[in-house]
């Protein structure tokens, strides 16, 4: 019997490809919300700004719009009285994750606020694993190779593994104290 909402068992292998990058967004929106809850820290996610072209009031839909700016990344906020800002990457690649996946303009933001002090990093899911990326390791991978993705060994050796846990589920902070604030 097939249950209201429930996958039916022949499409077992079905990959629903509808909210790709959603679900570690998700999960660090989640985690947001506990650690301001526990007042731990306050990080937002950041809107990216849109121009609004057309509106439909009568069906209450913006009917065509652009975006204004380039956006930076998509988390920042303060912790443990820093500034922190950092971008979630997914890579589809079991082997890789592709660099053209973070821009131009990302990177230049990186390095702009890194010079000033803040902590900065990626958190990138990759094989259905999570793990946190300096900024600082990231600008250095870029300068001193010529490769267009970081390989998935590179995440084993030189990251950070933030494993799931119950509350908050990606709890991200505890790798950021880890790789920041180790004798604190």
């Amino acid at each position: 019997m097939n249950y209201p909402f429930k996958q039916k068992s022949y499409e077992k292998n079905v990959v629903d490809y509808r909210n790709r990058g959603m679900d570690l967004e998700g999960l660090i929106n989640q985690a947001n919300e506990y650690y301001l809850s526990e007042d731990r820290a306050v990080i937002y996610k950041k809107p990216t700004p849109i121009g609004i072209l057309h509106v439909d009031y009568s069906q209450n839909r913006i009917k065509d719009a652009y975006f204004k700016d380039k956006s930076t990344f998509d988390y920042n906020g303060v912790y443990r009285g820093k500034y922190i800002d950092f971008e979630a990457k997914e890579s589809h690649s079991k082997t890789s994750f592709p660099l053209a996946n973070v821009h131009e303009h990302q990177i230049e933001h990186l390095r702009r606020i890194l010079k000033h002090g803040a902590i900065s990093f990626l958190i990138v899911c990759i094989r259905d694993e999570y793990y946190l990326l300096k900024g600082e390791d990231l600008l250095e991978f870029i300068a001193s190779n010529a490769r267009k993705s970081i390989p998935y060994e590179y995440f084993l050796k030189k990251c950070e593994r933030i494993e799931e846990r119950l509350r908050p589920t990606l709890d991200y902070l505890r790798i950021v104290d880890k790789v920041y604030f180790k004798g604190e």
